[in-house]
């Protein structure tokens, strides 16, 4: 008998706890997958004689994160705010398999940093797998900058750019379902459209030493303006910890 009703009692008690249903009042907290991604990779590049080949190295970095907290206003329906972060860093090196010079160096980087707000509505808060619709639009700023040289002949040329005024709107309409855990805890599966806006202007300026003899023979900067308008379709999971109303 006691080995027929453990069994049973816990497969209740996971059955309760799946199909919990939500209501007014209370809070979840998660966040769509964020990510922090390391890759490093080599190329190596031949041609026919007399052109040398060379290997090209690319180190690039990118972290991601877009956690948020939301309130049920209603039985099935969540209204919150999100944080939206991100940053990536990139250098890439390329070198003459002839005699290991470095003749071209480029180390970037940018930041992201902005906030935002979602509507979810759950169509059914029955069963384990519980479908919603969601609406989510953020705005914020960022930063970007650029370093590094290369060569053209014998000639020098080393260059320095940072972005000013960034800007960046997001907007995403997805469906999807919260596959629950256990009584406070999901995991989201989603698809969706997304729209995304961004404008910044990058200045660079550049140094050229002609012969590269240790003197600056030319200076230009450039200064262009780029909007960028985007549509795409998205997939991604998530994580929710539902809690109950504070009494």
């Amino acid at each position: 008998m006691k080995k027929i009703f453990f069994p049973v009692f816990w497969l209740m008690l996971f059955s309760y706890q799946a199909a919990a249903q939500f209501k007014k009042g209370k809070r979840m907290a998660g966040a769509s997958v964020g990510s922090i991604l390391f890759s490093s990779g080599k190329s190596e590049y031949s041609y026919p004689a007399p052109t040398t080949g060379f290997t090209s190295t690319n180190n690039r970095l990118s972290i991601s994160a877009n956690p948020g907290m939301g309130w049920f206003v209603s039985d099935n329906t969540a209204i919150g705010a999100q944080l939206v972060f991100g940053y990536t860093n990139s250098n890439i090196t390329d070198e003459s398999a002839a005699n290991g010079n470095t003749f071209n160096k480029n180390k970037s980087s940018s930041f992201t940093l902005g906030i935002g707000g979602f509507a979810r509505n759950y169509f059914s808060s029955a069963g384990q797998a519980k479908p919603f619709g969601q609406f989510s639009l953020n705005f914020g700023t960022g930063s970007s900058s650029s370093d590094g040289f290369y060569f053209a002949a014998n000639d020098k040329s080393t260059f320095d750019g940072k972005s000013s005024g960034d800007f960046f709107i997001n907007a995403s309409l997805a469906f999807g379902f919260t596959r629950m855990l256990n009584d406070h805890t999901g995991l989201d599966f989603f698809a969706g459209y997304n729209y995304s806006y961004n404008k910044t202007t990058f200045k660079t300026t550049t140094q050229v030493d002609l012969g590269n003899n240790g003197s600056i023979d030319q200076t230009t900067v450039s200064e262009p303006a780029n909007k960028f308008t985007g549509h795409g379709f998205t997939i991604g999971v998530g994580f929710q910890v539902f809690l109950d109303s504070k009494k």
